[in-house]
């Protein structure tokens, strides 16, 4: 009499067999799901990051440029007000801060909470 086709598959079949196949599924799945995912958003942030840099370094060539313009064009902040031009670029660059943290409070995540389902 001859066997069924499908007992070939259980032939070889052990529990250790089994156990192992487990584990290799549980690990590519792990491998899948979480850490290529990882991966991928680290590029993100790597350029978010660099491009953060660049715009901080930019700001500050900006102000320094504006504490110079204010000096040099406006010569009547000289002698006894010579701190004036100082105190209103410290103003522009809290405004900047202000703006920017007030984007950053009231971003995109917070827009998606409140639109209707």
């Amino acid at each position: 009499m001859k066997n069924p086709s499908w007992r070939k598959f259980l032939r070889g079949a052990t529990i250790q067999r089994d156990l192992e196949e487990i584990r290799d599924l549980f690990i590519k799945y792990i491998k899948e799901e979480t850490i290529q995912p990882l991966k991928e958003m680290g590029r993100f942030i790597l350029y978010g990051a660099i491009g953060s840099i660049f715009v901080g370094f930019g700001v500050t060539i900006l102000l320094l440029g504006a504490l110079r313009f204010l000096q040099e064009q406006f010569r009547v902040l000289d002698g006894s007000l010579s701190w004036l031009p100082y105190i209103i670029v410290a103003l522009i660059a809290a405004g900047v801060a202000a703006l920017t943290l007030w984007r950053v409070v009231s971003g995109a995540a917070k827009r998606r909470l409140k639109a209707p389902k």
